[in-house]
């Protein structure tokens, strides 16, 4: 359910199109209360969750590969490995480096908690002001669920998921540790994508996490009751958008 405090009335469903009244019904038709200061504010998170949403598809066209990190590889022109990732050299700015994944993701391979961190960061890059972005997210270091603090994510349990939300399909029988599960960001009503497997169903993603499990498995994965999301409240303060 939507409420914006300093307003008596909503937002007109007329004046929505696309994505973003899929979004905003989602959000209405929630049990849980997305609560917001301005409607301004509730037009940033339909915003924000768009961008989620065409970051991932950039991910996957983007040609990135999926890698452990003894494989992985990140653009040496503006990350550097190290031992617990990859950091931002100190002669590049944040968005650029951010920017380059999508632009040049053969020279990129990653697991899937990396991937769904640097959709974050893309998403909110083409969300906020840059100069704030570049601000905020300088020294980067990237690999697995590492972010800095600012980008904000918050995982809860529940199985209500609105586009954008980020999922996790769990592996319990795994083969291999860097398959123990997938996390995947929700397109659409049973429409997911998870770095390495791509845009798949529900049921498609679990049987092929299935095929990735130890001999004589006899667990199935399965989709968690839990999501993770950007706290909308504290970026929209760096939204580029005079509403």
């Amino acid at each position: 359910m939507i409420r914006i405090v300093n307003s008596s009335q909503g937002i007109p469903l007329a004046s929505l199109h696309g994505v973003h009244r899929d979004i905003y019904m989602e959000l209405e038709a929630s049990n849980e209360l997305f609560e917001y200061t301005t409607a301004a504010e509730l037009f940033f998170e339909l915003r924000l969750r768009e961008n989620i949403m065409n970051a991932a598809l950039d991910l996957h066209n983007s040609k990135a590969v999926f890698s452990s990190f003894q494989y992985s590889s990140f653009n040496p022109a503006y990350w550097v490995k190290g031992d617990r990732g990859y950091l931002l050299r100190p002669d590049v700015l944040p968005s650029e480096a951010i920017r380059d994944v999508f632009m040049n993701g053969h020279m990129y391979g990653f697991e899937c908690s990396t991937a769904m961190v640097l959709i974050f960061y893309k998403a909110v890059l083409d969300s906020i002001r840059e100069s704030d972005f570049n601000y905020l997210f300088n020294g980067l270091l990237v690999w697995n669920w590492s972010y800095d603090p600012d980008l904000f994510i918050i995982t809860k349990r529940g199985e209500e998921f609105i586009r954008g939300d980020v999922v996790y399909f769990y592996n319990p029988d795994h083969k291999d540790p860097i398959w123990l599960g997938e996390n995947a960001v929700v397109l659409g009503p049973n429409k997911f994508f998870g770095h390495g497997i791509g845009v798949k169903s529900a049921p498609e993603m679990i049987a092929a996490l299935n095929t990735l499990r130890k001999e004589g498995a006899t667990r199935s994965a399965y989709l968690l009751k839990q999501h993770s999301r950007l706290n909308v409240r504290y970026l929209f303060r760096f939204s580029k958008n005079i509403w």
